[in-house]
């Protein structure tokens, strides 16, 4: 069985837990403009009492157009993460899109996230595993909460003892996701603790063509009920400037808002474990 609370670092995810935070650029661009965002996260979740997973891709291999930009890749990518953190003192993660990536983006970050539309791939799952670090899965926008019993098991048998499940919308026909909140209540019953992405759920696939779109709007909505059900990790992705970010704008927080975007939804966590201890008495 699967660690509950999941451990990553000096951090615990789970009921009882401070709200784990995973936040971030969508990808990789330039050193001062990372170092930019990572500070200002690590200054609000110092601020807000948050445990803040510093998230950024080196490389966005499932982007629409052939020709969109994907990230400076591995190498030059784990690089500027390890600064990072060097710099900060942040945890990390990032997205690995193949087994021979696992090794060497574990040497360096503390969670892995295996993409969404990677979630059934075994080989990469199992090479997750045998680093000895907790693993972020997104659910697969084509499969059901239940379905992921079988990625825990896959986990689970390659030794992995600290996973997280993320839930990050559900395809409603073309160009479209939504999100069916139970999955939140139906994933945390397999054992593990559950984290919205609140960000992807709003995604438009192909929306522009060549590329995603997305409503930033909706972000907090979602957010907000994602609070109320009880989920212990939130992610988003973040940037100064979202729209001349060059990886998933439309759906991006700018980074000028996110402070007061999480206060209002700590108020919502904290209002939901007061109901549940007067609930409990």
């Amino acid at each position: 069985m699967p660690n509950y609370p999941a451990k990553i670092g000096p951090y615990r995810c789970g009921k009882n837990q401070p709200l784990l935070w995973i936040a971030g650029p969508c990808v990789l661009e330039n050193q001062r403009l990372t170092l930019e965002i990572a500070e200002e996260l690590a200054r609000v979740a110092k601020l807000l009492d948050l445990q803040l997973i510093f998230k950024a891709s080196f490389d966005k291999a499932n982007r629409t157009s052939s020709g969109a930009y994907r990230g400076p890749g591995l190498n030059e990518g784990l690089q500027l993460l390890a600064t990072i953190k060097k710099t900060t003192g942040l945890l990390l993660t990032t997205d690995i899109h193949e087994p021979a990536q696992a090794a060497a983006a574990g040497e360096v970050c503390d969670l892995l996230q295996i993409p969404a539309f990677l979630a059934r791939q075994t080989d990469l799952l199992v090479e997750a595993a045998k680093t000895g670090k907790a693993v972020n899965v997104k659910k697969a926008q084509f499969m059901s909460p239940a379905d992921m019993q079988h990625v825990v098991t896959k986990l689970t048998d390659a030794g992995c003892e600290n996973i997280l499940l993320c839930e990050r919308g559900t395809f409603f026909g073309y160009g479209r996701l939504v999100n069916d909140m139970r999955a939140i209540p139906e994933m945390q019953a397999l054992g593990v603790p559950v984290v919205f992405d609140a960000t992807h759920s709003v995604q438009e696939p192909g929306g522009l063509g060549g590329a995603t779109g997305g409503n930033r709007a909706m972000v907090e909505p979602l957010a907000r009920a994602a609070m109320a059900l009880g989920a212990e990790g939130l992610f988003c992705e973040t940037h100064p400037d979202p729209d001349r970010s060059p990886s998933d704008g439309a759906n991006m927080l700018p980074l000028g808002e996110i402070e007061n975007v999480m206060r209002r939804l700590l108020a919502i966590r904290q209002a939901t474990i007061n109901l549940e201890e007067t609930h409990c008495e």
